[in-house]
């Protein structure tokens, strides 16, 4: 990769959608994944730093995690760590390593990519990666890169591109057309049939002066607040600083605040096989060691059901579970929590922002 190309790794959500397993104290990016032995952070953190130097790659946490990110990428400097005071969602992040990178290379051009996600072809990942940064310095345009969809799922946002069909396969840089986050089923059902429309995967590539150029433009009520930029990052003064723009910052994500409204939204088509585990039904989707009824078990010595069909059971190893007439149910066994929901996600969502009350904080 060239010396002026770097890697934002974002690594500051709460992961609450994968409770009880993912928690405040230690959410889904830091979590081992299977029998990797590794965190979803440390997968992140290794796939990328194949093709760019470490020193290039930067992440961006929320402080509370900063210790958390040293014990499992012990070899990054900690001036490569941006620990946010407070979690304000993608557009602010986004903004305090734009601003950090102009501080350090005016010449910087950035990839951007969260900590959570699951690629299965590696060496197609690096070449749509590579390719993407590249149009997007040589064009000056703000590049995202989209996913075929294989079914309507209603996780994921989706993006038009023009030039239909046949553009959402050319393998090429394409002009987007329209971003929608999360559908319902029926639309994402339209949006999968008509063949027009892409995953977004919420990995994004580009200059670090044109992304800055387009949130100023767009998102002034943010950017304003990082106002002396200039000499505070790098600084003694740089935490104090950062403190107090985020304490004033909106909780806007980069999609909202920039790529909806932007006419330098541009899209990169990929099919490196790719996962948002978001949710326990996205990783019951994902989980591909089902039995014929459709229920799979991580860890736990197995399942013994009857009358049980599309349950996702993880529990702890020397556990056997046993149920009968249970239909689209998720049952997760912690040391200290016992779940059983139903699978939908709305659902379990609903569910958990009741788990709020402070009864129930010590779970959180």
């Amino acid at each position: 990769m060239d010396k002026n190309q770097y890697c934002i790794i974002m690594a500051g959500g709460a992961g609450t959608r994968l409770w009880p397993v993912s928690r405040v104290t230690c959410p889904k990016q830091f979590i081992k994944v299977g029998d990797t032995g590794k965190s979803f952070l440390r997968i992140t953190y290794d796939r990328f730093a194949r093709f760019f130097p470490e020193e290039n790659i930067l992440i961006v946490t929320t402080a509370r995690y900063k210790g958390l990110v040293k014990e499992q990428i012990p070899e990054i400097k900690d001036g490569n760590i941006l620990a946010e005071p407070y979690s304000r969602n993608t557009a602010p992040c986004i903004a305090y390593a734009t601003y950090t990178l102009l501080s350090r290379n005016p010449e910087a051009s950035m990839v951007v990519a969260p900590a959570d996600h699951l690629i299965f072809d590696e060496d197609t990942f690096r070449t749509t990666i590579t390719n993407a940064l590249d149009y997007a310095c040589k064009e000056n345009v703000l590049m995202t890169i989209g996913l075929m969809p294989t079914r309507p799922d209603t996780n994921y946002g989706y993006i038009q591109v023009t030039g239909g069909k046949n553009a959402c396969h050319a393998n090429k840089a394409v002009k987007v057309k329209t971003f929608t986050e999360k559908p319902d089923s029926d639309l994402a059902k339209v949006f999968v049939d008509s063949g027009e429309f892409l995953w977004n995967a919420g990995i994004f590539a580009w200059p670090a002066r044109t992304i800055r150029e387009e949130m100023e433009k767009y998102v002034p009520e943010v950017t304003r607040l990082f106002s002396g930029w200039e000499k505070a990052l790098g600084s003694k003064a740089e935490q104090d600083f950062i403190t107090r723009a985020y304490t004033d910052c909106l909780n806007i994500s980069i999609d909202y605040a920039v790529m909806e409204k932007t006419d330098r939204a541009w899209l990169y088509p990929a099919s490196f096989g790719w996962s948002d585990i978001g949710s326990w039904e996205s990783l019951h989707e994902f989980y591909k060691d089902k039995d014929i009824f459709g229920n799979a078990v991580m860890a736990g010595k197995g399942l013994m059901a009857d009358d049980s069909d599309n349950l996702f059971i993880s529990t702890r190893k020397d556990k056997l579970i046993a149920i009968k007439g249970l239909k689209d149910y998720m049952v997760i066994d912690t040391d200290d929590v016992l779940l059983i929901c139903p699978k939908k996600d709305k659902v379990f969502k609903d569910f958990i922002a009741g788990i709020g009350m402070p009864e129930y904080e010590k779970y959180r």
